[in-house]
């Protein structure tokens, strides 16, 4: 074997240390909680340490919001007016994302469901409209059967039933590869990150700055597990429409028209239809895979008269005659 072969292999193998111990580093990383929104706080829970923001009268109709993938609470902030308006609104940074605690591991969607479901108490609010953005929405299904006492109703935002129905393209599926995928996010430049995000809008929408922070803020830890591991061990076990149909709770669903990540948005809103009894399904023009930043306004007016139903019969229900054995008589 020649002098340059040697060199070459040798150099190879000192390649091929330094991305394992660097997938071994960057694996292993954590990151600690903090304050990243304007009027944002922090509550420290069993299932770790969250950032929320609460809008609007304390009185009002609670409105429960959580998130995407690599996102964090200011993807609603075009919402957040409508819907602060006449009520109580709670958002939450999911673990690993936002300025939410990022552990190094456990990022099933049952705890992170149970951290959203302690913030709920934490903040005493219950019955609440719960609204989930992709990720967010398989979360809140995982809300429905860990704390379903907590739960009025849910309404899902470009969330697939089954993993089977969407990708999120390219760039995410080679970043989720083993050793190449840590190595990668070591030295993914803004650019790339931006790129990343492009997919989950429509064609030419241009990509805050505020949305790469969000998700430059995030572990590799936290990336690689909360959906490639949590979601998906999720839904593999059972799809989200046959959870809801079980759950018996009311349900909203709106899907973007020009979705770049879920392969047939109508499809998977016949499928919702099909499964939930009385389900309410819109598909949203002009949006990809995120209308409630895409489409703020109709997607707000959507969310709001969907839980503006489910005040009124609220309202009904206290409102009505009780029998007079429920009253103490005979």
């Amino acid at each position: 074997m020649g002098r340059r072969w040697k060199i070459g292999i040798g150099v190879l193998a000192a390649l091929v240390v330094l991305l394992i111990v660097n997938a071994v580093v960057v694996s292993g990383k954590t990151g600690s909680a903090e304050v990243t929104e304007p009027g944002g706080r922090l509550l420290d829970l069993p299932e770790g340490e969250v950032q929320v923001v609460e809008r609007g009268p304390r009185d009002g109709a609670p409105i429960v919001l959580i998130h995407c993938f690599t996102c964090a609470i200011d993807w609603w902030d075009g919402m957040l007016p409508a819907l602060e308006r006449d009520h109580r609104v709670l958002a939450v940074d999911l673990l690993g994302h936002g300025g939410s605690e990022k552990p190094g591991s456990d990022y099933s969607i049952e705890r992170q469901a149970e951290l959203v479901a302690g913030a709920m108490r934490r903040t005493g609010i219950g019955e609440a409209t719960v609204v989930g953005h992709s990720l967010g929405g398989t979360v809140a299904v995982g809300l429905t059967e860990v704390a379903p006492d907590l739960v009025d109703r849910v309404a899902i935002v470009d969330m697939p039933s089954d993993t089977g129905e969407g990708d999120l393209g390219f760039l995410a599926n080679l970043t989720f590869m083993p050793v190449i995928g840590e190595a990668l996010w070591t030295v993914k430049p803004d650019s790339s990150v931006r790129q990343g995000l492009e997919v989950a809008f429509a064609p030419g929408f241009e990509v805050p700055d505020a949305f790469v922070e969000d998700a430059n803020r995030m572990t590799y830890t936290a990336y690689d597990e909360a959906v490639p591991v949590g979601q998906e061990d999720f839904i593999e076990e059972a799809p989200l429409d046959e959870r809801l149909r079980d759950s018996g709770k009311p349900l909203l669903v709106l899907m973007g028209a020009e979705e770049q990540t879920v392969s047939d948005p109508e499809q998977a809103l016949r499928r919702y239809a099909d499964t939930v009894p009385g389900a309410q399904t819109r598909l949203i023009q002009g949006a990809g895979h995120s209308p409630n930043v895409e489409k703020p306004a109709e997607t707000a007016a959507l969310i709001l008269a969907f839980a503006n139903e489910g005040a009124a019969k609220a309202a009904e229900a206290a409102n009505s005659p009780r029998p007079a054995a429920e009253k103490g008589g005979k």
